[in-house]
């Protein structure tokens, strides 16, 4: 017996697997989006395609067009996504624009963030949510959690009612 490696080349221990309601459209978004590079793509008998598989940085992004028979839905046919994919890039500001060109929703503007990143937020046409982060400065824990309380003292006197 041959020795295999447990992890498929380029692939890391966590890997996102998205469901969309037409994957075609999704793949051609994120490769406009986040310069994502198709791997590959399986298609089904029925013309849904069944796998497709991106690289976006160092990342593999897998993704599998909706199928109720396969009791596979995406957020289009949910109340919303509970998830929200992270990526962190070397220039937030110039990703974010460059997604929201390519069609997604401004959720949140990128900003400079108590805990070390400038970072936004995003939900892309098939309804997934997305976070986008640029590290501007390394702190400890120790630094986050006083930024972290200090954030919330300011929120909590900018919010009446608020018990931060």
């Amino acid at each position: 017996m041959t020795d295999m490696k447990h992890l498929p080349e380029g692939m890391h221990t966590l890997n996102a697997h998205l469901v969309c309601k037409d994957e075609a459209a999704a793949i051609d978004f994120y490769k406009k989006a986040f310069g994502a590079q198709e791997v590959m793509r399986m298609p089904g008998p029925d013309g849904k395609l069944m796998h497709a598989a991106l690289r976006i940085g160092d990342s593999t992004l897998m993704l599998v067009d909706e199928n109720p028979q396969w009791n596979a839905l995406g957020p289009q046919n949910l109340a919303r996504s509970p998830v929200t994919i992270h990526m962190n890039v070397p220039d937030v500001d110039a990703v974010y624009a460059q997604a929201v060109q390519a069609g997604a929703s401004a959720v949140m503007p990128p900003a400079d963030m108590f805990w070390g990143d400038r970072y936004g937020a995003l939900r892309d046409p098939f309804g997934h949510s997305w976070s986008i982060a640029t590290r501007i400065r390394v702190m400890t824990p120790d630094q986050m959690r006083k930024a972290g309380e200090a954030f919330m003292k300011t929120m909590a006197a900018q919010t009446p009612g608020c018990n931060a």
